[in-house]
C-alpha cells in the first residue's frame, strides 16, 4: 500500500477545492454561524474542517471509500488484518470488543486492574466478570498485569469463559507477556482482548515492548491521542485471526458509536499513521533517546526516583516496561504526589500526566524536544529546593493486596440498576456497593458495583480524598456518603 496516501485529509481538501455547498449538518455552515467568540478562540480552520462525513467529505453511499481506505492502510501500517476507526475515544473501543466476545450472562475472563470504560462495558453488557489479579507490588503500592499462568488458571476454573481482556501497558507503563498470555487463550481456542490504549506508539520501533498484534492478540484498542499524535477521542481497534468475526465487532461498534463522526478526528487518526508509516522508526527511536536522558538527569535530583526496568520487570512482577512514561517516585523526597502535581502546575504551569499518593508521572511522546523536558527538569529542581513547604505529605492508608480485594456478590449491571441508597461511609462496610469509585487518573476503580465494601479499601479511599485524591464517578465526589443496594437486594 501506499502510505503516502492520507485518505480523509485529501478528501478533505477536495471538498474545499470545488466549494461544496451543505445543506446539511453541523449547522454553523463552515463557521459562517459560528459564535465569533469561539471563531477567536478555536480559529476558523477548525469549523472549516467541521464537515458532514457522508453526504459530505463524502457521497451518501460512501461511494468512494474514503474512511474504509483509511482504515485499510492503518491496518496495513501495523500488521493487523481489519482496522475500525472510532471517534468516540477507548472507552467505546473496549466496550465494542468485549461485546464481540460476550453477551449477557456470559463469562469473560478480566484483570481487575481494568480501566474504568471497561467495567462500563460490563455494566452496559451484562457480561459476567471473573477477575484475574494483577501482580501486586506490595513494597511500591503498584499493581502490573496478570500473566500468562493467572489467566491459565482463571480459564481452568471457569472453562466456561468466552475469550480474556488484559490491559498493557498500563498509565504507568508496565506491561503484559502478551504472547504467552495469547498462547494460553488460543489453545482453547478464546480470544484475546488487549487494552492497549496507552500504546499508540509501540507498532512503529523495535525498541519499545512487543505491541498486542505483533503479540497475538485477536483485538486490540488503542488510543490515537494518548501516546500518538491524533486529537483527542480519536480510538482505532485493531482485528486479527478466526476468532472474532469482523462483521460481529463493526456491529457491536455501531450499536454503541455515533452516527455523527467527526471528521477532524479521522482526519488526525489517518495522518498520525502516514507520519508514522514514513518516519515512526527515527521519531521513536530519537523518543526513546530522549526519554534515557531526562530519566537520568532527574534520577540525578535529590529525593527523586525514576521507576525503572529493575523496579517494574521480574518474577511476580510486569514483563517489561515502556519508557516513555517517566514515573517519578517522591518517596524520598516525602511529597506526595497530589501536592508535587498542584505545585508544579500552580507555580510553573507544567502539568503531570498523573498523580498518586507517592508519584507523578511525566508523559513523553515523539513531540518533546529539548524545550519541553528542559523545563520539565527545571520545575523539578525547583520543587525539591521548595519540598518544605508541600511537607509532611497527608497519610493515605493503602491496603495490602489481601486487603485491596472485596467479594463480588452480584454481577456489576444488577447492582448498577438495582434498588439503591445513599450511606454514610463508616457505616457502609459490608454493604453491596452500587457505583464504581475510582482514582483519576489513572482510572482504575478501586470500588466496583456489586463488590462487597471492606473497611481497609474504605479508608484507603477516605484518606485519599483528604490528601488530595480525585474521585470523579461516585455520587458524591467528597465520599461523605457512598452508593449501596438497599439491604435484602438479592443476586438474580
Amino acid at each position: 500500500m501506499d502510505h503516502t496516501e492520507a485518505p480523509v485529509l485529501e478528501a478533505l481538501a477536495r471538498y474545499h477545492e470545488r466549494g461544496f455547498l451543505p445543506f446539511t449538518p453541523p449547522g454553523h455552515k463552515q463557521g459562517r454561524g459560528a459564535d465569533p467568540e469561539a471563531r477567536k478562540v478555536l480559529g476558523d480552520e477548525v469549523f472549516r474542517a467541521d464537515v458532514l462525513a457522508f453526504g459530505g467529505l463524502d457521497d451518501r453511499l460512501q461511494s468512494g471509500g474514503v474512511l474504509r481506505r483509511a482504515e485499510e492502510l492503518m491496518a496495513d501500517a501495523v500488521r493487523a488484518d481489519h482496522t475500525f476507526f472510532s471517534t468516540c475515544g477507548s472507552s467505546l473501543s473496549a466496550k465494542a470488543a468485549m461485546l464481540s466476545v460476550a453477551g449477557p450472562h456470559e463469562t469473560l475472563l478480566v484483570g481487575r486492574d481494568a480501566h474504568k470504560s471497561v467495567i462500563s462495558g460490563l455494566i452496559i453488557s451484562g457480561v459476567r466478570p471473573v477477575w484475574v489479579e494483577p501482580r501486586w507490588d506490595a513494597a511500591r503500592h503498584i499493581a502490573h498485569p496478570p500473566s500468562a499462568d493467572d489467566f491459565a488458571r482463571a480459564f481452568a476454573d471457569h472453562p466456561e469463559a468466552k475469550g480474556a481482556l488484559v490491559t498493557s501497558p498500563t498509565p504507568y507503563g508496565a506491561c503484559a507477556d502478551l504472547a504467552r498470555i495469547a498462547e494460553v487463550c488460543h489453545r482453547l481456542r478464546r480470544p484475546l482482548i488487549v487494552d492497549e490504549a496507552w500504546g499508540a506508539h509501540l507498532p512503529f520501533c523495535s525498541g519499545l515492548p512487543s505491541w498486542a498484534m505483533d503479540a497475538g492478540a485477536d483485538v486490540c484498542v488503542t488510543s490515537i491521542h494518548k501516546m500518538g499524535g491524533g486529537l483527542e477521542q480519536g480510538s482505532v481497534f485493531h482485528l486479527q485471526g478466526d476468532l472474532i468475526d469482523p462483521a460481529v465487532l463493526k456491529s457491536r461498534a455501531d450499536l454503541l458509536g455515533t452516527t455523527s463522526p467527526n471528521v477532524l478526528l479521522h482526519a488526525g487518526m489517518d495522518a498520525w499513521r502516514r507520519h508514522m508509516a514514513l518516519h515512526g522508526g527515527e521519531l521513536m527511536g530519537a523518543a526513546l533517546r530522549r526519554a534515557h536522558t531526562v530519566r537520568t538527569d532527574i534520577e540525578a535530583i535529590d529525593g527523586l526516583h525514576v521507576d525503572g526496568h529493575d523496579d517494574y520487570v521480574g518474577p511476580g512482577l510486569a514483563a517489561d516496561i515502556d519508557p516513555l512514561p517517566v514515573v517519578i517516585d517522591l518517596t524520598g523526597l516525602a511529597v506526595s504526589g497530589y501536592r508535587a502535581a498542584d505545585w508544579l502546575r500552580e507555580r510553573h504551569d507544567v502539568n503531570a500526566h498523573l498523580a498518586d499518593h507517592r508519584r507523578i508521572s511525566a508523559q513523553l511522546t515523539h513531540a518533546d524536544d529539548a524545550s519541553t523536558t528542559g523545563a520539565l527538569l527545571a520545575s523539578l529542581r525547583e520543587l525539591v529546593d521548595h519540598a518544605d513547604e508541600l511537607r509532611p505529605a497527608p497519610e493515605v492508608a493503602v491496603p495490602t493486596p489481601g486487603e485491596l480485594r472485596m467479594d463480588q456478590s452480584h454481577l456489576p449491571r444488577d447492582a448498577y440498576f438495582g434498588s439503591v441508597e445513599d450511606v454514610p461511609l463508616d457505616s457502609a462496610v459490608g454493604r453491596v456497593a452500587a457505583e464504581m469509585v475510582t482514582p483519576y487518573p489513572p482510572g482504575i476503580p478501586a470500588v466496583l458495583p456489586g463488590e462487597v465494601l471492606k473497611r481497609p479499601v474504605l479508608d484507603y479511599l477516605r484518606t485519599g480524598v483528604a490528601a488530595g485524591m480525585n474521585l470523579p464517578d461516585p455520587a458524591d465526589p467528597g465520599l461523605h456518603t457512598i452508593r449501596v443496594l438497599v439491604e435484602g437486594t438479592r443476586a438474580d
